[in-house]
């Protein structure tokens, strides 16, 4: 989504910014592991792949995607390269053509070593922030294999509802949807979030 690429969000624990092609061989990397394969329900693609997919992502209007970095790291190290810092990342899809203020959210924390700490919580909690005050969105789902405990559990504790099962793709599926008492709650959770210009408009690296 071209909406995004000149957007980066700083939380306490993650800094959000877009997915440029200069994180795509750290995401391949990521995407080698058939734990992640598993949990995202994804095929392993080639690098070029890879790279064709950030493209369209980058393109398509129905897709917002940002790249997860650890903030600490990120603000500890002046200098460092985004993809040193990278720990996952976090999704909107609107694909309901019925329904334009619905978003598929979805966020994988690919560090082991950083799950477990708050940033997947953090990140979704941004990312519902932006899907409602750029995107005009008020209902949100959430699609997560019943294996998935840890992060069924997250999205319960942000309020999401169960409200499907599926035996067929072994997932369950969660809403939020956004009451005037859910916004206020949203807002509380995100005051601390600054929006700032991603590389000062720069253009994406080739």
């Amino acid at each position: 989504m071209r909406l995004n690429q000149n957007t980066l969000l700083l939380g306490k624990k993650v800094v959000l910014v877009p997915y440029t092609s200069e994180h795509v061989p750290r995401y391949h990397e990521w995407m080698k592991s058939e734990e992640l394969q598993h949990l995202t329900a994804s095929e392993p693609l080639s690098l070029e792949q890879e790279y064709a997919m950030q493209r369209s992502w980058r393109e398509d209007a129905d897709k917002c995607t940002f790249i997860v970095l650890d903030a600490e790291k990120w603000q500890a190290q002046p200098g460092a390269t985004e993809e040193s810092c990278m720990v996952g990342d976090v999704n909107l899809f609107l694909t309901d053509l019925q329904d334009p203020t619905l978003g598929e959210i979805e966020v994988m924390i690919a560090e082991p070593s950083c799950r477990g700490k708050g940033l997947g919580t953090e990140a979704v909690l941004m990312m519902l922030s932006y899907g409602v005050t750029r995107l005009d969105l008020t209902k949100f789902e959430a699609k997560i294999g019943q294996g998935n405990e840890p992060s069924i559990r997250m999205f319960q504790k942000l309020h999401f509802e169960q409200v499907a099962v599926s035996s067929i793709f072994q997932e369950v599926t969660l809403r939020l949807t956004m009451s005037e008492c859910e916004h206020q709650w949203l807002l509380e959770q995100t005051s601390h979030v600054e929006e700032k210009p991603y590389r000062d408009g720069s253009a994406e690296p080739c």
